[in-house]
């Protein structure tokens, strides 16, 4: 199957010497193609130039994108969105003054919506999952990595990550699965949470590994949650399995969770709202992608993560949208890469970089997804209707989103 796109108005993010990530001053930088065209074989990006330059061929299928923009689709590389019902109510708590540390303390938080998903069935959770990564398509994003984590028992856990399991099979979407065992601390195990961690290392994860359900391990490493000796030893034990670590750190406070994540050569560490030189230090010259989840900090009205700094010091940055029912209820990466820009004061090229080629990084899929490149999977979009690139983060209320391709597939 070949297909055409032609009289594109601007081909963004296109890659003639593909790289795995973007860091410091280089992520100000990004190239385009104007009046271009972008053929696709199957479900590879096969060629692409300026119009004048098109090789006389025929083609399966031509689709006209005057007027219109061609992207890299998104990549959200830490999602929650595996989840059972919506937690407005303690929405209305936070609005009301109570901190995220109260809200948990009286069982709210992760441990309602444990509860949640240990009562709901896997068909429902699939049902809801499902579709919810429609919606994220229709808004762009083309990958995604999704986080058990709500699940707080060994049965839960698994039906979770089943759950993922089965989304890869039906949907179009490239799809990673983490077994995020260590989300929080059951009110059982409150005062004794390393017999929890024992439950995690001797159940989960084992079990895990036998049904080949995780792609990754991740701990919360945090003020409140996980301490750096549960991680140690949490991420030891994945390692035997061949689980990579992704890491939730110094969201709350410097808790040492960045250091741990570079220690065991985490492929992430997430959050990072208190990150100051010690943390960029550390993470400079190791393979783990900081990445920064503005939807979490703009609902819960969190200090931002010092990403200027990052950029500065010749760090790399990735963005996601954390999408959770808890403390960041979208998918849409559109929004995210506003965030990035009026929140974070990057410019619309760093954000654009932030949320394809080094999100990708941060799933491990940068090799075939977040850019225009020859050999890539033909996962990309294109606009309605736009003046410049820079519209996508301005216009920030509105979908810009025309069509999706994904796989060389129209979805």
């Amino acid at each position: 199957m070949l297909t055409l796109i032609k009289n594109i108005k601007e081909l963004v993010q296109v890659e003639y010497q593909p790289k795995l990530r973007v860091c410091g001053k280089e992520m100000a930088q990004m190239q385009t193609v104007k009046d271009a065209y972008l053929i696709v074989e199957n479900d590879r990006i096969a060629a692409f130039g300026f119009m004048k330059d098109l090789p006389e061929q025929r083609f399966d299928q031509e689709i006209d994108a005057s007027g219109r923009m061609v992207f890299p689709t998104f990549c959200d590389s830490h999602t929650h969105m595996v989840y059972a019902g919506s937690r407005e109510i303690e929405y209305i708590d936070k609005i009301r003054g109570l901190s995220y540390d109260e809200i948990a303390k009286r069982g709210g938080g992760i441990l309602n919506s444990a509860k949640r998903v240990q009562e709901a069935s896997e068909e429902q959770l699939f049902e809801d999952a499902l579709a919810r990564l429609q919606m994220m398509t229709a808004f762009g994003t083309g990958a995604v990595e999704i986080k058990s984590g709500y699940g707080m028992t060994t049965e839960a856990e698994l039906k979770m990550l089943r759950v993922i399991r089965r989304l890869k099979e039906v949907s179009p979407l490239t799809i990673k699965s983490t077994l995020l065992g260590a989300h929080g601390i059951p009110m059982e195990y409150r005062g004794c949470q390393e017999k929890f961690v024992d439950l995690v290392i001797d159940e989960m994860i084992p079990r895990a590994a036998d049904e080949g359900l995780a792609d990754y391990i991740d701990v919360f490493c945090d003020e409140g949650f996980f301490t750096v000796e549960d991680t140690e030893r949490m991420l030891e034990a994945g390692a035997k399995y061949g689980m990579r670590p992704k890491i939730h750190a110094n969201e709350m406070a410097c808790s040492g969770g960045i250091q741990v994540a570079v220690k065991y050569n985490a492929l992430s560490c997430d959050h990072l709202e208190y990150t100051g030189d010690a943390e960029i230090a550390c993470l400079l010259g190791s393979e783990t992608m900081p990445t920064v989840l503005p939807g979490a900090a703009f609902f819960l009205n969190m200090q931002h993560a010092p990403v200027r700094k990052m950029m500065d010091a010749g760090l790399p940055v990735a963005m996601a949208s954390d999408y959770n029912p808890g403390s960041s209820p979208s998918g849409n990466m559109q929004l995210i890469l506003s965030f990035a820009c009026v929140n974070y004061r990057m410019l619309p090229e760093e954000a654009i970089n932030a949320t394809t080629i080094n999100s990708g990084y941060a799933m491990g899929v940068s090799d075939r997804l977040g850019s225009i490149a020859v050999g890539k999977l033909a996962n990309f979009f294109i606009t309605k209707p736009i003046a410049t690139y820079e519209y996508m983060p301005y216009a920030y209320g509105e979908n810009k989103v025309e069509t999706v391709f994904l796989n060389g597939k129209r979805v």
